[in-house]
Parts: C-alpha cells; structure tokens; sequence
C-alpha cells in the first residue's frame, strides 16, 4: 500500500475527532467543573492520554481520576478517594510515562517534518530520536512533579528519582511505538509517497503505536512498582 484509501481517511478521522472531544471532555471536567487533581500533573497526564485512547481513557479518567480531587471529595462528603485495584494503579503509572512520550512525539514529529530532516533519505529515523530525547526531557519532567511533592526531595534528589522511575518505563513505551511506526513507514506506507505529519492517517497511525507502546510498558511499570522504584498512584 502506497497511498492511503479513502475509507482510511474517513476512520482516521473519526479515531482523532474522538480522543481530541475526550481530551476536551477530561479538561472541561478538570478545568470548567472544578475537579482539580490533587496531584497538579495529572491534569496535564489525563486529557494526553486521551488523545490517544479516546473513550477508554475518558472513562478511566471518571473512574480513577476525577475521585482525586478535592471538589469530588467534597460531593460524595469523602475524606479520601476510593480504594483502587493494582491494575489501575499501574495503568495509571504507564499513561504518566506515556503523556511524555506522547506530547514529545507530537512535537519531535512536526518538527521533524517542518524541517524536513532525514537520515538516509527517511524521516522515520530522525523522529525517533527526536521523539526519544523529547520523551525523556518531558517524563522526567511529569515524573518529577509526582515523586518529588510525595517524598518531600530537593530538585537534585526528586530529579535521580524520576529517572529511576521513569526512563525504563519510557523507553520500553517507545519500544512499542517505535516498532510500529517502522512497520507503517517500511511496509505499510513506504517511500516514495510514505505518510507524513499532514496527513490525519499518519496521526492515526501514531494512535496505534502509543497504545501499543502502552501494553508494551505494563509489565516494566508492574515490575518498577513492585520494587518500590516507581510510586503506585
């Protein structure tokens, strides 16, 4: 396949119509309602998330989100938020690492594309490592405001932790993502027409590897919080 079909582009954007109306739902919600997160980075790492899981992430968000603010709290006359299963906790660390990997990929990808960078004569390789260097600036970043804030550290302290709990888990996230968006570049659209930024398949397709770096972050995310590396939230 060469050029995208027309159904494609139909599905594609529907599946981007979707996670953006969730993303909007998620901060109508945060920011509109009062549902404030206890845990301020959270506000960001929820309406990403949805970009790319759309109404899977919204309902977790209403499940597992929303009963950590104050004002929720506040409805239902609570002190603290409901008991959650360890699942949820660890989905809840792997969507943390993968809000970083998703906006540094959105904004490596554009970039990449404006410039147009290539490295034998494909995209494909500079936005992986534009993605990566812009993943791990930006979980350590996420990572820091959740860990530092819990364990009361100092910025050199809260900075070596995030790292412990973050790069491992990210990488692995873009293991996932990676292997996908070579399959789509190589196999599924390669050159000479490829897909680029511009077109609302190539986004949907990044939809796909974030879920699929997702599952392919689970197990490290279970392991790291197992260890006591990576808090449960």
């Amino acid at each position: 396949m060469t050029e995208p079909p027309l159904w494609l582009d139909v599905v594609a954007w529907l599946a981007l119509a979707t996670g953006v109306a969730c993303c909007a739902a998620v901060l109508r919600d945060i920011v509109g309602r009062g549902h404030r997160q206890r845990m301020r980075v959270m506000e960001w790492v929820w309406p990403i998330t949805c970009l790319y899981t759309g109404p899977l992430g919204l309902v977790g968000y209403r499940r597992y989100g929303r009963p950590h603010s104050e004002a929720w709290l506040r409805e239902q006359g609570l002190e603290e938020a409901p008991t959650q299963p360890g699942w949820a906790s660890t989905a809840l660390g792997v969507s943390h690492c993968g809000a970083g990997c998703t906006l540094g990929d959105i904004i490596a990808e554009w970039l990449v594309f404006a410039i147009g960078l290539t490295i034998a004569g494909k995209p494909l390789f500079p936005e992986m490592i534009g993605d990566y260097v812009l993943a791990v600036l930006l979980g350590l970043a996420f990572q820091y405001f959740a860990i530092a804030p819990m364990r009361d550290l100092g910025f050199r302290q809260g900075i070596v932790a995030a790292a412990k709990a973050d790069i491992l888990s990210l990488t692995a996230f873009e293991v996932g993502l990676f292997g996908w968006m070579a399959v789509q570049a190589l196999l599924i659209f390669p050159a000479p027409h490829g897909l680029h930024p511009d077109s609302p398949v190539y986004w949907f397709g990044m939809q796909i590897g974030m879920c699929l770096g997702f599952a392919t972050a689970w197990p490290v995310n279970v392991w790291l919080i197992r260890r006591g590396i990576k808090e449960a939230m």
